[in-house]
């Protein structure tokens, strides 16, 4: 695997392969067993857009992996004061094994990969969140003991979130449902591709989605670069929240998700939150190991 720019490039084997190795590095990280792959490689950390887990889980995987990883905010590139992408890929590339980048538009992912001559990853964009859906299936394997099979339901703003776990859980046999408001549906194209690879729908209500899931997902009303809208997005997206109803409309032993930060009492209560906490932490500490999988499978050869 040269890159990570967006799990539609993978395969179902290429997306099982990085599940597999994530747990094996869990296991060996949890039982202080080195494994350093990537014994002096480094890591370029491009972020446009802040991050908590982003950052901290992708300097840890590199040191716990041997290798060294450089924090660039865009006030520390030139590419903040208007260098193209191009440029920068090809300098970066000169001096580093791999480069990390979380920003806002995809193209930008995509030409660092086009010019440099070193493995992307795609810490996020606003168009996918690949890293954190690999997380999400890994832990969904985990409590489920499969993916194939399970519903997934995702309620909320069909934004990066809903693109990527669209992706991912039809490539890996889930039933996907989505819960939005018309204006807010997931990109287009990715829809279509859903509904003609496996079992996808998309609808305003938030029960009819819910209804059996196994999985349940959401993630905040307002992203980040859209604060503006937040108040107006309250509106829009009033009901759309993982509640009591909507457990008691997904499956008994249904376990719920979200890819954090948290606000309760808009997209899920507090009191779902607290009682499936265990689950959603999880899954945030599996970034670490999922993206340990990624380094190891861009960077090592």
């Amino acid at each position: 695997m040269k890159h990570l720019l967006k799990l539609m490039d993978l395969s179902k084997e290429e997306i099982y392969g990085i599940l597999n190795m994530a747990d094996q590095l869990k296991y060996e990280k949890k039982h202080n067993i080195p494994h350093r792959r990537l014994e002096g490689k480094t890591l370029g950390m491009i972020f446009q857009k802040s991050s908590t887990r982003t950052r901290v889980s992708f300097e840890t995987g590199m040191y716990d992996l041997g290798g060294y990883a450089l924090f660039l905010s865009s006030h520390d590139l030139q590419i903040g004061r208007g260098e193209p992408v191009e440029d920068t890929a090809r300098v970066l590339s000169r001096y580093l094994d791999g480069i990390m980048i979380r920003t806002y538009r995809q193209e930008e992912v995509e030409k660092l990969a086009e010019y440099g001559s070193i493995p992307v990853i795609n810490g996020l964009t606003d168009y996918c969140h690949p890293c954190q859906v690999l997380a999400d299936l890994m832990t969904i394997r985990e409590y489920k003991g499969t993916i194939s099979g399970n519903k997934l339901t995702y309620i909320g703003d069909g934004n990066n979130m809903a693109n990527s776990l669209i992706v991912g859980g039809i490539k890996l046999g889930m039933n996907v449902s989505v819960a939005c408001p018309e204006a807010y549906r997931p990109d287009a194209d990715i829809m279509k591709w859903a509904s003609e690879n496996g079992n996808f729908t998309c609808t305003e209500n938030v029960l009819e989605a819910a209804e059996n899931a196994d999985v349940l997902y959401t993630d905040v009303w307002a992203s980040m670069g859209q604060e503006a809208e937040a108040d107006d997005r309250k509106l829009v997206f009033k009901g759309y929240q993982i509640n009591d109803a909507v457990m008691e409309a997904a499956k008994k032993d249904a376990i719920v998700q979200h890819c954090l930060p948290a606000h309760r009492e808009e997209e899920i209560t507090a009191k779902i939150f607290e009682k499936h906490a265990a689950e959603i932490f999880d899954e945030a500490e599996n970034r670490l190991h999922v993206q340990k999988a990624v380094l190891v499978k861009c960077l090592a050869s």
